[in-house]
Formats: structure tokens, sequence, C-alpha cells
């Protein structure tokens, strides 16, 4: 069965629009250890508006959060604006839209702030989100994946199980979905940019994986 990587709905949507490079990962309550773990190179992008707070959105993408209701289907139609202002406003929908897959360019593990600091440029979340997830579990490093976002020819709509919540990373996906479509960047663009992430990833200490 297809592997999806579980990630906010507006985050997804970022990363397939290429306004998104990168995304951090420590671990959820629902893996094994509560450690993350990079176990697939290419994946499928799962939007889930669990826990998606506008809080923790770059004021200047804040408006996404409204268009990021359009990688959910409700059955009676989308929520509220102001459920967009509340943790755990939005109600998980019946399906979801799968319009974009990943593959990992690149994969540094994280324990100085600078090295954030230097990465903010290659995400929508605020400053705040970054260093909430590196301070959770402090002994514990923060993941950086380096992700080459690929747009599919036609979203699929897949249809939401109850297995599938919590937080947790990693999703079996129970019908096909194509690893095909076009790169967000250039490979141009994509080269420059993933070694300038490198380079402030490194020149902060963070090492790459093995």
């Amino acid at each position: 069965m297809p592997i999806a990587f579980k990630e906010w709905a507006v985050t997804v949507r970022a990363l397939a629009e290429g306004e998104q490079l990168l995304t951090l990962r420590k671990g959820g309550i629902r893996e094994a250890g509560k450690h993350f773990a990079l176990e697939h190179d290419r994946f499928f992008l799962y939007p889930t508006f669990d826990h998606q707070r506008n809080d923790l959105v770059r004021e200047s993408h804040q408006p996404e959060l409204r268009r990021a209701l359009e990688e959910g289907v409700w059955p009676e139609g989308e929520p509220p604006a102001r459920a967009l202002t509340m943790d755990g406003g939005i109600p998980q929908p019946d399906r979801v839209r799968i319009r974009a897959w990943a593959e990992v360019a690149g994969a540094w593990t994280v324990t100085d702030r600078r090295a954030l600091d230097g990465l903010t440029p290659f995400h929508v979340w605020t400053s705040d989100y970054a260093e909430k997830r590196l301070a959770w579990k402090r002994r514990h490093p923060l993941h950086v994946l380096l992700l080459r976002t690929y747009r599919i020819p036609r979203p699929v709509t897949v249809r939401v199980r109850d297995d599938y919540g919590g937080c947790r990373s990693w999703l079996e996906i129970t019908r096909d979905l194509p690893f095909e479509g076009t790169p967000v960047l250039s490979d141009e663009e994509f080269d420059r940019v993933s070694q300038e992430i490198a380079g402030i990833a490194e020149a902060n200490g963070a090492p790459a994986y093995a």
C-alpha cells in the first residue's frame, strides 16, 4: 500500500506550491518509542487538520489557512471561518485530497537554535513553532527533512479512517496513488536552495543522516 507522510493541511499546501522546502519532526505519541524515524524516502503528502493552529503559521501566510480547507471534504461543507482561530476547531473531514508526493533530498538532526533560525525562510511556520519542536523532549534532536515535492496530475480523494488519527507521521493509504507529476521547483532552483539549506544546517553543527 502507498505510504503517506502526515502534515498540517496548510503545510502540505505550501510544500505543493514550492513555498516550503522542509519539515521538522521529533515524534508523536502514536509512534514507536514516541520518537520519529525516517522509515521512507518517498511518500505522498497527507493533509491533516489535527492540531493545526493559526497562531503558529507566519502572518504573511495566514490567508492560506482558509484556502487549505480545500484539502478536505466535509459532508456539510467547509467549517466556518471562526474555526480557523481555535486549536482543534476544525473537525476532521470525511475525505482528504492527495495532490502531491515528495522524496527526501536531505536530512539532518538539529540541537542548536541557530540552525533553526537560519532555516526560517524555508518554511511557513513561526519561529515559536520551530522552537517548541526543538524544546520538546530536549534530550532528543529535532529532525530536519529537505523535501523535493511533486504535484500529481489530478488530486486523488482518500477516505479518512479512524486509524489515521493521532500524533503520528506515517500512514498506509488503502488505494492506489501515482508517483507521477511535475516537480514544484526546477532542477536549477532546487539545487541552489538545497545547497543553501545544507550549508545552514551543517554550519551550525547539524549532522547529516548516515
